[in-house]
């Protein structure tokens, strides 16, 4: 019952998800202009449900490669790798990012987007950005979005999958999704931190870190998603709060479509 619930929401999703496409080949919030980060991230989930990528966003993407931030850079690198792959020069600007200790970027959130675009684009990553992310593990099995922060539920599922693409096994890994477990709550969707309560993203998260792993993802998860389904295909953010639509919906039809990045 759980996979046939997810593949319904997926579908409504993605059809929302198909719909933001604005005249400039770019995607878009409801009243809202075309970004280079909701762009990169709608070509990614319709690339994880199995649809055509439209030209006009990859045009979108490979005309707005300048003056981007760390993440939206990774981002739009893994939306190009997917729909025919990652030019040159956004490479080039990726591997600029590469620290001597390890770190891409400056934070340990882009450390994990920079390995897993390196990954989607097919690249290696270097054993000292496996070494310094598996260090950065808090003792709690948690990752922060930055070196000796609050570790938090979906910095902690990126990184299982950044580790996962890179080969890492063992109990840096079990010790990860033992902490997404214990975000888990009742409703069966998963919380960002400790009170905070489940939200959408934070659930599809959770999910694709169980999947990069190999492990089960719980059925209640799906279960969550799916009762977040707006009409118009669109999904809630949590049971209270209706945000940024593409955003949550986007983030989470990898998830309903049982995809993990980098996406294969």
């Amino acid at each position: 019952m759980g996979v046939k619930i997810a593949v319904l929401a997926a579908a409504s999703v993605l059809s929302f998800v198909q719909g933001r496409a604005q005249p400039d080949g770019g995607y878009a919030e409801p009243g809202g202009t075309s970004t280079v980060g909701l762009t990169a991230t709608a070509v990614l989930a319709l690339d994880a449900a199995g649809a055509q990528v439209p030209a006009a966003a990859r045009a979108y993407l490979t005309a707005h490669e300048t003056g981007l931030t760390p993440t939206e850079l990774e981002l739009a690198t893994m939306a190009e790798a997917v729909s025919g792959g990652a030019s040159p020069a956004l490479l080039a600007s990726l591997r600029a990012l590469e620290r001597p200790a390890g770190a891409i970027g400056p934070a340990l959130n882009s450390t994990i987007w920079g390995m897993l675009a390196l990954r989607q684009a097919g690249q290696a990553v270097a054993a000292s950005t496996v070494a310094y992310l598996e260090k950065a593990q808090s003792r709690n099995g948690g990752f922060g979005w930055a070196t000796g922060g609050r570790p938090d539920n979906d910095d902690t599922a990126a990184a299982v999958e950044a580790l996962a693409s890179a080969g890492v096994r063992g109990s840096v890994v079990t010790r990860a999704l033992a902490f997404l477990s214990a975000r888990e709550t009742k409703d069966g969707g998963f919380e960002l931190q400790p009170g905070a309560g489940s939200n959408v993203q934070s659930t599809a998260w959770s999910i694709q870190a169980f999947l990069a792993a190999g492990a089960r993802p719980p059925a209640a998860a799906f279960r969550y998603l799916a009762r977040m389904t707006r009409a118009d295909g669109s999904l809630r953010y949590s049971a209270r709060y209706v945000t940024t639509p593409l955003w949550v919906s986007a983030q989470a039809l990898p998830a309903l479509s049982r995809k993990a990045f980098p996406l294969r």
